[in-house]
């Protein structure tokens, strides 16, 4: 088998294929993610501020153990509905993520650690991987096609 003298050494040399050169590719992976967790954050604060109601989201959370309830159930709901929709247009991102990846990690560990780690048995894959993600967000910042990357190329 033989291979020719500049494919060899374009191989040599690691050069990026074509998606990875593409500028845009990292910008359209952020939109990508800011939606898609975005909206699962969205479906969640909804869902406990509009199905269940202040009253309750605040009695299921008094009766898995949460303190505060009264309190923590209508923030979370909150947080969840009106972050999602921040980070699906990418306002604020960073510090809304931050704060996502709190209610995760909080949510993991007074909620669903006992329970082992699969979802459908209570378990804390769904609030790991979106705390995952949030923190990912922290780091990476919203992208270019973002509000966020918007003000920020003005500058």
């Amino acid at each position: 088998m033989t291979t020719s003298t500049s494919s060899a050494t374009s191989i040599q040399q690691g050069s990026p294929s074509r998606l990875r050169s593409w500028p845009a590719s990292p910008a359209i992976a952020m939109l990508v993610l800011r939606i898609a967790v975005g909206a699962v954050f969205i479906a969640h604060g909804a869902q406990k501020v509009f199905v269940y109601g202040f009253a309750g989201t605040s009695g299921s959370f008094a009766e898995m153990g949460v303190p505060l309830a009264s309190i923590a159930g209508p923030l979370v709901g909150l947080l969840e509905l009106l972050g999602g929709a921040l980070l699906v247009i990418g306002l604020a991102t960073r510090v809304v993520a931050l704060a996502l990846a709190a209610d995760m990690a909080i949510a993991s560990i007074l909620v669903h650690l006992p329970f082992g780690i699969f979802a459908a048995e209570g378990g804390y894959e769904l609030t790991l991987a979106l705390a995952a993600t949030a923190i990912a967000l922290v780091f990476a910042g919203a992208g270019r096609f973002s509000i966020d990357g918007v003000v920020t190329q003005g500058r």
